[in-house]
């Protein structure tokens, strides 16, 4: 690489596995093995005083010191309830992801043999996460020492991948269902164009479910074949094991028509055997769930005119076993392709990170030569420049590299990639019979980023200020109950105001999904604005702080 055209890592930080990937001089994006010459990484973290230990190590570990390891702390992400102590220190989920990042960021770089430290880094999210997973999934990577380029949904990675090798424009239906989390997304393929249309699915909804249901039955045929009282899932050490079975089971009945299994618990022992048949008779309902949000996705893209769809594109590990394939087929009438279903999240990360590094060095080589240390193109308008100008900055930025760069990089430089919002955001206001009422302000499936304004009043005389709660709904509701909250902000206001004096509240929302709120008093005292921030979500001081405290604990 020159040294303006910096490299930028796509990483996909999954619920059960995470991998690393960068573009090289050919244009093709290259999973990095890590330090066990494995292409993917299990996402356990396991403490061990001041040493932390991430993947296979650590998730066998669970097996025998379950207190000591933690998993899946991705379906946490967001959530300032969920913390994991351990000898009188607290974690919480961004603190944990951190350990893992470290850990893949550290083996890439001497997998690579890298003189320089990794930094420049795209990391990948479920397309359902809201704003504070979102946010809280950048201070990850902020507290791993990196920059974060950009939080990129996941179906959308996949598509760049897939998009790049394709040369036919289509509208693809991507079904990403990973270890914890399921995304359905509906994605237009044009040339030079990748538009996110719909997007659904829920973050709890994963492989780790399939798991879960084979640990249950496992525990109900203990009972069964032994007549033991107690229950073998209230022991957190077999508990751990026959998770750990549980997934070999499931992998092995991707395969096979059968799969065996030995529980163990106190003091006696059942040996199970589970066909397939039974797998995913336990497991439909699981599959059923996947297929409702898919109707549900598509419904939401009907109303916006995209009525079909010509291929079906599986990521994500669990899309192996053959239940996904035949329902899948049974549902919609085709047939799904697999597309690199471990790997294509992270490669699709490099390709987009790639595609930004690309972007500033033609905007830097474009820019007006003003001398101005502050001028670094980022005012210019790619979109506005012509195909003779672009052409002659990729040449230029060839012959720093040393290399050509092929025909379809040189597209994902002019490629443009839309998102949308995976759910509203609104405010609570009052209506006319004063009950609260959810007043949405960025809709669900609208295209990101986009920006929206609206006037309330205050609800009664010499009101001291106003609390502007900020929820997130899933559905087109407008009951608060059906919402979540993402956070309060209060704007102060001035003495002596009547009721109804207007407040504009406006949101604004990023292309990677973050959040900014302002509210206005419009009374014609000027204006006043507050800064949005939600406990779910911590702020560049308490990043800086907490990440030299983790820096003292080794990862490995």
């Amino acid at each position: 690489m020159s040294e303006g055209l910096k490299r930028v890592y796509g990483i996909d930080l999954g619920t059960t596995y995470s991998a690393i990937a960068y573009v090289d001089e050919h244009g093709k994006p290259v999973i990095v093995p890590n330090a066990e010459s494995e292409r993917i990484t299990p996402s356990v973290v396991l403490f061990d005083g001041d040493n932390i230990i991430v993947g296979n190590t650590a998730k066998e570990a669970a097996k025998v010191e379950p207190h000591r390891v933690v998993s899946r702390v991705k379906q946490h992400m967001g959530d300032p309830q969920f913390v994991f102590e351990y000898e009188g220190q607290v974690f919480s989920p961004e603190d944990i992801s951190s350990f893992i990042l470290r850990k893949i960021v550290s083996d890439a770089q001497t997998a690579l043999a890298l003189d320089e430290p990794i930094t420049e880094v795209v990391i990948t999210c479920p397309a359902y996460f809201g704003t504070e997973e979102r946010e809280a999934t950048a201070n990850a990577g902020r507290l791993a020492g990196l920059n974060v380029r950009a939080i990129l949904n996941e179906p959308t990675a996949a598509a760049i991948a897939y998009g790049l090798e394709q040369g036919e424009d289509q509208v693809v239906l991507v079904y990403d269902l990973g270890g914890g989390t399921f995304d359905v997304t509906m994605i237009e393929i044009k040339d030079r164009l990748i538009r996110v249309i719909c997007t659904g699915g829920d973050h709890r909804l994963g492989g780790a479910l399939w798991d879960e249901a084979i640990v249950m039955s496992l525990a109900e045929s203990f009972r069964n074949q032994t007549g033991e009282a107690s229950d073998p899932l209230d022991d957190a050490e077999v508990l751990n094991d026959l998770f750990l079975q549980g997934e070999r089971g499931k992998k092995t009945l991707t395969q096979r028509d059968k799969a065996p299994f030995r529980v163990t618990h106190a003091g006696q022992q059942a040996r199970v055997e589970l066909e397939r048949g039974q797998f995913e008779e336990i497991t439909k309902h699981l599959m059923d769930r996947t297929v409702e949000l898919t109707h549900d996705m598509l419904r939401d893209a009907t109303e916006k005119g995209y009525s079909s769809f010509d291929k079906i594109i599986v990521v994500g590990g669990a899309t192996r076993m053959p239940q996904v394939r035949n329902r899948l087929v049974a549902e919609f009438g085709k047939e799904p392709e697999s597309y690199d279903p471990d790997e294509a999240v992270a490669k699709g990360a490099a390709l987009y990170g790639l595609k930004e590094s690309l972007q500033d060095e033609v905007k830097e080589l474009l820019s007006p030569g003003t001398g101005d240390a502050n001028d670094d193109g980022a005012s210019i308008d790619l979109s506005q420049v012509s195909e003779a100008d672009m052409q002659q900055a990729l040449d230029k930025i060839e012959r720093e590299l040393g290399y050509t760069l092929t025909g379809p990089v040189r597209e994902l430089v002019s490629t443009q990639i839309v998102n949308v919002l995976s759910k509203s955001l609104g405010v609570v206001a009052k209506d006319e019979q004063n009950r609260e009422i959810f007043v949405t302000l960025l809709p669900r499936n609208g295209e990101v980023p986009m920006e929206s304004a609206n006037d309330f009043g205050t609800d009664v005389a010499n009101q001291a200020g106003v609390d502007i709660r900020v929820m997130s709904g899933e559905r087109d509701s407008t009951d608060p109950g059906d919402c979540k909250e993402v956070g309060t902000a209060t704007l102060n206001l001035p003495s002596a105001l009547p009721a109804r004096s207007p407040i504009r509240v406006k949101f604004g929302i990023s292309k990677d999904g973050r959040l900014s709120v302002t509210a206005t008093d419009l009374t014609g005292g000027g204006s006043l604005e507050v800064e949005f921030e939600t406990e779910a979500v911590m702020n560049a001081e308490q990043v800086e702080e907490r990440s030299a405290a983790l820096r003292l604990m080794s990862v490995s």
